[in-house]
């Protein structure tokens, strides 16, 4: 089991131990079942003053307004504002991503014209995941699409490839290219054009930008992308290096010794404790947090395997919270132990928070018809829901799927967007009549439960988002960076439950019954390649 024992206090982002592989099951009772403990006299605290006094002990805080959180809606306008942005932009761009697509010929003209409108001090900086960024050479890939740039901007661009450092000597040349993802990748998502940058799950592909469905949150702030950008500096510094190449692949990475870690495939145990030295800081809570200044807060998540992770304890500390409704997303359905448990616990008696979990159908699932061990992972994700809803049973949870044709397909959509959306309970300073309304209001998130129907008109108050899809892999192999982002602004409220709303538009719910028919059964070939899988050291 991919566990590993974690430090309480007085940092629980940090674990302790590189020997063994993150998370020690202890971790469940302290921060699934109650909030931070605290040694005062409870007194009356508003909700939402509570969990910031959480968060504040788990992660740094930045204070903005909400008018400075645009929510997009879907492929397209994700697509068309990022190439907006980027083409207004005048000092820099940094692109962190899974991979950009090798075909993405456009997004890339896009950055070659504004490098030329621009003077030699504007830059810019890409980061992917080597393994992922790599897989077809020496065939067209992400890394010779970037090599193109490089060689035209030599000193302004700059292409960095992160490589796990799960995945070295024997295993690595056993793996094959097109499963050894599942042993760890740079997945963050963060688009930063000048003083912007939009967190998303989103990659750089033509389907991201066409027919997959994510989440997309733009922040105009410079502290909140100055932030990220440290991130992502960071994480450059530790990466590989690509340059152009006349070899057939037309690339070349090399690992620059004046990287602040060594090389992940000679001194893995080294890199990973080089790396958390170097990202630490910036996952550590700012000291003596005075009470946020502006109606909305961001608290930026980090997890860097096997040693960094302060979303799991964020996660866990909102829903320890006493809430009204919850609903949470991820297109590959696999929680984490922990996720499960507290998803579990939050909508059990007494508190029977209502909530929904909403996921791909297989339709959905963007390795639906694929060939090979991939195309068993749509039924591997099917057994899971399964299982997850057994578990659920006499708990206040509704399982939906999201479908909108079916892959490869005319008109058909995957599904690929995470996150969390969580109504708490009214501030206590509202006026009799609007609590009243409001008790209104959110009965109907339990009402829309027990009916099936997608509106919400509770307002979530609370939101996760970034690249994390809340995994074991997730948490025990992955590079992910997130934002929990806590609001007491109406506007913002409205535009989040819209969002929910939007997605859920699309989903209808399923039972047991409909996940153990026949045609939905997980049969032994994906039995037998979910044990393998677990048992050389990946994950779902």
């Amino acid at each position: 089991m991919l566990v590993r024992r974690i430090r309480a206090n007085p940092r629980p982002w940090l674990l302790v131990s590189t020997r063994r592989l993150p998370w020690h099951q202890r971790f469940r009772s302290q921060f699934t079942t109650a909030p931070l403990a605290s040694s005062q006299t409870p007194t009356y605290t508003s909700p939402l003053a509570a969990l910031a006094s959480d968060l504040d002990r788990l992660a740094p805080r930045i204070d903005i307004d909400a008018d400075q959180i645009e929510i997009l809606g879907g492929p397209k306008e994700f697509y068309e504002t990022l190439k907006k942005k980027i083409h207004g932009g005048k000092r820099r761009i940094y692109l962190s991503t899974l991979y950009i697509g090798k075909t993405e010929h456009d997004l890339i003209s896009s950055i070659r014209e504004t490098l030329l409108h621009n003077g030699p001090e504007f830059k810019v900086s890409l980061l992917t995941d080597a393994l992922r960024g790599t897989r077809e050479a020496p065939d067209p890939s992400c890394a010779s699409l970037l090599a193109s740039l490089v060689a035209e901007f030599p000193d302004r661009v700059e292409v960095r490839m992160y490589h796990t450092p799960n995945l070295t000597g024997f295993r690595k040349a056993l793996i094959p290219k097109r499963i050894n993802e599942g042993w760890g990748l740079q997945h963050i998502k963060l688009y930063g054009i000048d003083d912007e940058v939009i967190l998303s799950g989103a990659n750089l592909s033509n389907d991201y930008f066409t027919n997959r469905q994510d989440r997309y949150h733009v922040f105009s702030s410079k502290p909140v992308t100055d932030y990220f950008f440290q991130i992502h500096q960071a994480v450059c510094s530790i990466s590989y290096v690509l340059h152009p190449s006349d070899v057939p692949s037309k690339f070349a990475l090399e690992w620059p010794a004046s990287n602040s870690a060594p090389n992940p495939l000679e001194a893995p145990k080294k890199y990973i404790e080089a790396a958390t030295s170097l990202l630490l800081p910036l996952v550590e809570p700012t000291p003596s947090q005075s009470s946020p200044t502006t109606s909305t807060s961001i608290y930026p998540l980090l997890c860097h395997p096997p040693t960094l992770n302060n979303e799991l304890p964020a996660f866990t500390a909102l829903l320890a919270r006493p809430i009204k409704s919850y609903t949470f997303t991820a297109g590959y359905f696999n929680p984490h132990p922990i996720i499960t448990s507290s998803l579990l616990s939050v909508s059990a008696l007494p508190a029977s928070a209502p909530g929904i979990i909403l996921t791909a159908s297989p339709y959905a699932n963007g390795f639906f018809g694929s060939k090979g061990i991939s195309g068993l992972l749509p039924p591997a994700y099917t057994h899971l829901s399964l299982r997850f809803l057994q578990a659920a049973r006499g708990k206040n949870i509704q399982l939906r799927e999201w479908q909108r044709g079916i892959v490869g397909q005319e008109n058909g959509w995957t599904y690929h967007a995470k996150g969390l959306w969580v109504t708490l309970p009214r501030e206590a300073t509202s006026s009799p009549a609007q609590n009243k309304s409001t008790e209104l209001q959110e009965k109907s998130h339990s009402d829309a439960v027990e009916s099936s129907e997608p509106s919400i008109t509770a307002r979530p108050s609370v939101t996760l988002i970034g690249s994390s899809n809340y995994t074991t892999r997730s948490y025990g192999l992955d590079l992910e960076v997130g934002a929990m982002v806590v609001t007491r602004d109406e506007g913002l409220m409205r535009k989040w439950k819209r969002e929910e709303e939007m997605l859920l538009g699309q989903a209808r719910v399923v039972d047991e019954d409909e996940l153990q028919k026949k045609e939905r059964r997980a049969g032994w070939r994906v039995r037998l390649a979910m044990w393998i899988v677990k048992v050389v050291g990946g994950a779902l």
